[in-house]
């Protein structure tokens, strides 16, 4: 989720000939035209090189291309030139938030909201970046105060929602976060149905059509309360990624699994398995599946086990590691580093590195200079179910924010997460342990995007480590 950034209408003491051209300009870019947008402004800048909206305008193309750091020089260029405008603030507030500049974003999403206190969207993005900042409570009151002005706002909705879980306030949080899927350009939960969401009430006769929503590590995280609709429901199926069809077999025996749409049984209510903690009124003190709730198959546990003492040195400490998420996550940029930032684990003597990375990232591996031996399974890993026989023949998992922390949290095993500044809710705040996986070990950033130091105390405590 990302804050508002917008176009504006027409601009102010133009020209109407320059005026006519920027307003084509804006339909551009809100139809998705950039190059035909960017083209129309920089006709109107080649004759008025300080024109205030239409170097904004190019501004907010530079960010939609995610060309950030342009996109601040030239909205910072568009303030310098013409007179405050609230919507100005309100998208510079964006970018500055995006840069990790989260004083400066706030400053600016204030000065919006002083130029026009009655716009929502300011204080949504106030919201947006003082939870960034950490500043929980302010994130609060300016995401009440967004909601106040308009109640049905999806993203306020979704960062109070947020804040509230973040903070433990799991009953008004849980209500609040059910507004994800109503936020413009969110990816829709499942195909149109008549059918109703599930309530929590007893179907004995019907069937559940329980959804594994967002990603993978929400499956596996969310999967523990599967047991809970299916004793309040006769039948349940289960919607999943083929991917994650063994690890949903495992937390749901007797479920119907289908990993089409067009496989899907017919079904009374659906509920994704997001949803499931808000029907079971569950706070921290009540989630199910504390310990080991998932098992690795015996026969893939014995052939990683052998793969592993062929490529590991005897007596070497076997660290499995991963750094980067899925890059389409809306907190990606924040949540995900390089390889070569992980050189201070290679550096301690006795310590073998086996990489787990999946996707684009993998490929970094080809270039590591590390001191350490890296180890690059990825062509080797096939399934999650691969993932879980290495994970129980490695002595740790040291990992950003990823679905391979919940898969070892699920498995009981060791797992090192190297957390953002301002992490995702379910990590809660300033805790060194989680109620959700007690097997894991949560390091955070002294101050936003402070990896150095963050890696550097993982590497501390790597060399000191007992396994």
């Amino acid at each position: 989720m990302s804050a508002s950034l917008i176009t504006q209408q027409r601009p102010a003491q133009v020209s109407m000939p320059v005026g006519e051209v920027y307003v084509i300009a804006t339909e551009y870019v809100e139809a998705g035209r950039l190059d035909a947008a960017d083209r129309l402004l920089g006709h109107i800048l080649a004759s008025s090189p300080n024109q205030t909206d239409a170097l904004h305008l190019r501004g907010l193309i530079a960010f939609r291309r995610g060309r950030v750091p342009e996109a601040a020089q030239m909205m910072e260029r568009a303030l310098r030139t013409g007179p405050s405008r609230a919507l100005h603030h309100r998208n510079m507030s964006e970018v500055y938030r995006q840069l990790s500049r989260l004083d400066e974003a706030t400053q600016s999403a204030k000065r919006a909201i002083s130029l026009d206190g009655n716009d929502p969207l300011g204080w949504f993005n106030l919201a947006m970046a003082e939870y960034d900042n950490l500043h929980i409570d302010d994130a609060i009151a300016a995401a009440r105060k967004a909601l106040e002005i308009k109640p049905d706002l999806p993203e306020g909705h979704m960062k109070l929602g947020q804040s509230l879980l973040l903070q433990g306030q799991f009953a008004e949080g849980w209500e609040e976060y059910e507004w994800r899927y109503k936020i413009p350009g969110a990816a829709p939960l499942m195909p149109t149905t008549d059918r109703p969401q599930w309530d929590g009430s007893p179907m004995p006769n019907e069937r559940l059509l329980l959804i594994g929503d967002q990603g993978y590590g929400d499956v596996i995280m969310f999967g523990r309360f599967i047991a809970w609709a299916q004793a309040r429901c006769a039948h349940v199926t289960v919607a999943c990624s083929q991917e994650m069809r063994g690890i949903v077999a495992q937390l749901a025996p007797g479920a119907g699994i289908a990993v089409r749409w067009d496989d899907c049984p017919p079904y009374a209510a659906y509920c994704p398995l997001s949803g499931l903690p808000r029907l079971a009124k569950i706070g921290l003190a009540e989630l199910p599946g504390h310990v080991g709730y998932l098992k690795p198959e015996p026969d893939a546990v014995s052939r990683w086990s052998a793969r592993l003492n062929e490529l590991v040195p005897h007596g070497q400490k076997r660290i499995a590691i991963a750094w980067a998420g899925r890059p389409t996550h809306n907190n990606d940029r924040n949540r995900s580093i390089t390889l070569n930032q992980l050189e201070p684990l290679a550096a301690i003597p006795g310590v073998t590195l086996i990489s787990m990375q999946k996707g684009p990232a993998a490929a970094q591996c080809k270039t590591w200079a590390g001191q350490a031996p890296l180890i690059d399974l990825d062509t080797e890993i096939t399934t999650f179910e691969d993932s879980a026989a290495i994970l129980s023949a490695v002595d740790v998992l040291i990992s950003v924010d990823t679905s391979l922390v919940h898969l070892a949290g699920a498995l009981g095993r060791q797992s090192w997460v190297m957390l953002p500044y301002a992490p995702d809710w379910r990590w809660q705040m300033h805790r060194a342990d989680t109620p959700w996986y007690p097997s894991l070990r949560l390091f955070r950033q002294p101050t936003p995007r402070d990896w150095p130091t963050l890696i550097a105390n993982v590497a501390s405590e790597l060399a000191t480590a007992k396994f």
